[in-house]
């Protein structure tokens, strides 16, 4: 799941280090993709770093869910077929394109629907003090975060997640997340094409969405 989505299961709780805990992983990996910690297995006593490993462990369950459920097992594959004619030519597998497509529509669909306010999540990041921040990623192994806090001063700052509101600018997100690993992954023609596609699919295929988030909610342990 894409950070709104990983948002939506905590929305009511109001302790900005646990909902950064939530969406930790995910902006690490976007910051430096080779980043590998462990925070589940480190103990921490310090109270707010203590909310920040809650809240990455939410996270890991909330995905162990999500990437086993019907839900995503038939719509990643759906977009799969529905996308590989569109990006044919592409480095990008396919597979990988389907992945990311439905985490990236859930988030629009939270947007759309008014389930989740992204003014309230940028409000959570502002919230959290760095050094508590550092601290938490010293202790779980990662020592050089000058990277981490350029990317997430960014990421604060651009407020992109309000974008992903406009069903048309999925096709854009989809891209930036691509390139990570591919410099120039589709072309012009490719993503407008995309977007076509992921409007279309949106509308006719995704009326029941929320029914993933309910039977994920029905087995979550975590608070």
């Amino acid at each position: 799941m894409n950070f709104l989505s990983h948002y939506y299961f905590d929305r009511d709780i109001t302790n900005c280090y646990h909902i950064l805990g939530t969406v930790l992983p995910d902006l690490l990996k976007n910051a430096d993709k080779s980043v590998i910690i462990r925070p589940e297995k480190v103990t921490y006593t310090h109270p707010d770093m203590r909310r920040i490993a809650d809240g990455w462990n939410k996270h890991l369950e909330v995905d162990r869910y999500f990437h086993s459920s019907e839900f995503f097992l038939l719509h990643s594959h759906q977009l799969k077929k529905v996308l590989a004619p569109v990006i044919e030519g592409s480095k990008v597998k396919p597979f990988f394109v389907g992945h990311i497509a439905i985490e990236l529509l859930l988030d629009n669909l939270l947007l759309t629907t008014g389930m989740v306010s992204v003014d309230s999540f940028y409000d959570h990041m502002n919230g959290c003090h760095q050094d508590v921040i550092e601290g938490f990623l010293n202790m779980a192994g990662l020592e050089d975060t000058g990277r981490f806090f350029r990317f997430f001063g960014g990421f604060k700052k651009d407020s992109y997640l309000h974008t992903y509101a406009e069903t048309h600018h999925i096709a854009y997100a989809l891209k930036r997340i691509c390139m990570r690993v591919w410099p120039e992954p589709f072309t012009p023609e490719q993503e407008a094409a995309m977007n076509r596609e992921l409007g279309i699919y949106r509308d006719n295929c995704l009326a029941g969405f929320k029914t993933v988030f309910d039977e994920i909610e029905s087995k979550l342990t975590l608070v």
